[in-house]
C-alpha cells in the first residue's frame, strides 16, 4: 500500500494548509501529532497545532465503558465501520463519535476553550461578518465575548435569523450582546425539542450573564384534577403549584383556557366540570344536548370519568416508559428522547433502528439530562403542538 505512496514532503505543505487556525481531533491525538511533529521537524519546520483527543473526551463524556479503543467504542455506540485501520474509516467513525461527544457536554467545556485559544484574528471584526457564517437551521447558539465564556444561550428554527434580529435590535438585552459578543458558535439539532430541553438544561448550568430570565421556571400554569363529592373527576386551569403533581402544564393562563376548551369538545366533557362554567345547575352544553349530564350527576360517574381518563392518559406520561422520535441533524438521522417510568432521562441521536432497539447500546446514545418542571413542561407541550411524532412504547 505504501509503495506508491506519496513521501511526506510531497504533501507537508498541503497538511500545514488544511490545519491552519484548526484544531486537530483524533483518538489518542498525541500519538498522531507526535508522529506529525517528528515528521515536520526532519523538515526543519516547527509545526504546532491545538490538538483535542476522543480517547480522553470519551473517558469524561462516557464513563465506565469497557473498552476506549475506537473499534470496541463504535461497536458498542452502534457506529458504523468500514475500512477498519484504513485512514477514512477511522478518520469518518472519529468523526461520528466526536460529533456524539460534542452533544453530550452540556457545561459546553469543548466549545468554550477552542474559543478561548482562536486566533483573534479569525474572530469577526464586526456583526455583519459573525451573521454570514451562520447557518439557517434548528439548533441551540451560544454567544461568547473576548475570554470565550458564554454570556447568552439561545435556540432558533433559523440561527441566522435570530442572530441577526439580536444584532438589529435596539432593546436593552439586544444593545448588552451587541457590545459584549465576540464571536457566536451553534450546535444543530434538526429536532426543535431537541433545542428547547438543550437551551433549559445549558442555561441553568451554565449560567449565562444575559440569560437571567430563563433561569427560573418557564410555565405559570398548570392542568389539576380532583374527585368531587358525586365521583366525578373534576379538572381545573389554576397558578402552577410546584408541591403538586399536574397532568400538564401552560405558560400562560390564556394557552390552558384554550387546551380545556378543545378537550372538552373533543373528549365531550361537561363545561363545570372542566372549570369553564361557573354555572350552579345544569351547563349550557348540556341545554343544548351537547353534555350527557354529569353536571347534575344525570351521566354515572364511572362512565364520564373514563372519558375524563382518556385525557389525562394522552397528556400526561407519569408512570409511561417510552421513547419520543423527532427529526435529526441530517436526513437519514433521528434524534430520541427517553421517559422511564415518568421520568424524562435524555436525549441523543441515532441513524440505525437496531441502535434504539438494542438495551446494550441505547443508554450510551442517550445523554443524561435533568427531570424536572420545566422539561416536563417542554415535552408536554411539544407533544400538544406535534400530533405526528412518533411514539414507541417500552415494556
Amino acid at each position: 500500500m505504501l509503495k506508491n505512496a506519496p513521501k511526506f514532503y510531497e504533501v507537508a505543505k498541503r497538511i500545514v494548509e488544511i490545519t491552519e487556525d484548526c484544531i486537530i481531533v483524533a483518538h489518542n491525538s498525541s500519538f498522531d501529532y507526535r508522529i506529525l511533529k517528528t515528521e515536520f521537524k526532519r523538515l526543519g519546520f516547527p509545526f504546532k497545532r491545538k490538538t483535542l483527543c476522543t480517547v480522553e473526551l470519551s473517558k469524561q463524556l462516557i464513563p465506565d465503558m469497557e473498552s476506549y479503543s475506537l473499534g470496541k467504542l463504535a461497536r458498542a455506540l452502534g457506529i458504523p465501520m468500514s475500512d477498519r485501520h484504513r485512514a477514512n474509516g477511522d478518520a469518518m467513525a472519529t468523526v461520528k463519535l466526536f460529533k456524539m461527544l460534542l452533544y453530550k457536554d452540556l457545561e459546553k467545556t469543548i466549545i468554550k476553550d477552542a474559543v478561548k485559544v482562536e486566533q483573534r484574528s479569525r474572530l469577526a471584526p464586526n456583526l455583519k461578518n459573525i451573521i454570514e457564517e451562520l447557518p439557517s437551521v434548528t439548533g441551540v447558539y451560544y454567544m461568547h465575548n473576548d475570554n470565550g465564556d458564554i454570556i447568552y444561550i439561545g435556540k432558533s428554527n433559523n440561527i441566522k435569523k435570530r442572530i441577526t434580529q439580536h444584532f438589529t435590535n435596539k432593546s436593552s438585552k439586544s444593545k448588552k450582546i451587541q457590545k459584549l459578543v465576540r464571536t457566536v458558535t451553534y450546535e444543530k439539532t434538526g429536532s426543535e425539542l431537541a433545542a428547547l430541553l438543550k437551551e433549559s438544561e445549558e442555561i441553568k448550568k451554565n449560567k449565562p450573564l444575559l440569560n437571567r430570565a430563563l433561569r427560573g421556571s418557564i410555565f405559570t400554569y398548570a392542568l389539576y384534577s380532583y374527585i368531587d363529592e358525586n365521583g366525578y373527576i373534576n379538572l381545573k386551569i389554576d397558578i402552577a403549584d410546584h408541591e403538586i403533581s399536574s397532568i400538564t402544564t401552560f405558560t400562560t393562563k390564556s394557552n390552558g383556557k384554550h387546551f380545556m376548551l378543545k378537550a372538552t369538545d373533543h373528549y365531550n366533557l361537561c363545561q363545570k366540570l372542566t372549570g369553564l362554567s361557573t354555572t350552579k345547575t345544569s351547563c349550557f352544553k348540556y341545554d343544548v344536548k351537547e353534555c350527557l349530564g354529569a353536571c347534575i350527576t344525570e351521566e354515572p360517574s364511572e362512565v364520564y370519568n373514563e372519558r375524563v381518563n382518556a385525557l389525562i392518559n394522552k397528556h400526561s406520561y407519569e408512570n409511561k416508559n417510552m421513547l419520543i422520535i423527532d427529526r435529526g441533524r441530517e436526513i437519514e438521522e433521528k434524534s430520541v428522547f427517553l421517559i422511564e417510568n415518568g421520568i424524562f432521562k435524555g436525549m441523543g441521536f441515532f441513524d440505525l433502528n437496531y441502535q434504539i432497539h438494542n438495551k446494550d447500546i441505547l443508554p450510551s446514545l442517550i445523554t443524561p439530562m435533568e427531570n424536572n418542571r420545566d422539561t416536563q413542561h417542554i415535552i408536554q407541550s411539544y407533544l400538544r403542538r406535534n400530533k405526528r411524532l412518533k411514539i414507541i412504547e417500552l415494556n
